[in-house]
């Protein structure tokens, strides 16, 4: 099942079960998912699971700094808002590596590259995209790869 019908599927049982917040946590993917389909169908093309991880992950971005910042501003009911839709939205994306995993794909990757400065980041980050694509969160990543090559 696409990560797309797999959605679809919830979104319907979340509506038969009553369940509104859920509901609308669902309709919040599901209408970025049409955003992205517009803008392909603009380009010619048509969205897949890749392309619907990075913006899961987007959108996990954008609602932990959101609840950071309400937490902070002493609204509380408004950050677990949006740490409820943040735990909504990580059931769609695929389980992430583990530290140890991370770092023998990257020391694999630097071997391969044979990257020795910062310079070589870019490779070294193109390796692992190309080996692991959207199920590897580049984020966290990032951190990684510049330590190993600082």
């Amino acid at each position: 099942m696409s990560l797309r019908e797999q959605i679809s599927a919830d979104l319907k049982t979340a509506m038969k079960a009553k369940e509104m917040d859920r509901v609308a946590q669902i309709r919040g993917i599901t209408a970025k998912i049409k955003d992205l389909d517009v803008a392909a169908r603009a380009k010619g093309g048509e969205i897949g699971d890749a392309d619907i991880v990075p913006m899961l992950r987007s959108m996990i971005k954008s609602r932990t700094e959101s609840a950071t910042m309400y937490r902070d501003g002493g609204r509380p009911e408004l950050a677990e808002k949006e740490e409820a839709e943040i735990a909504t939205i990580k059931s769609y994306l695929p389980p992430e590596m583990d530290d140890a995993a991370l770092e023998t794909a990257i020391n694999e990757a630097v071997a391969e590259t044979s990257a020795s400065s910062m310079k070589d980041m870019g490779k070294v980050m193109g390796v692992l995209k190309a080996r692991f694509g959207a199920s590897l969160d580049m984020g966290r990543v990032n951190g990684v790869v510049k330590a190993k090559l600082s």
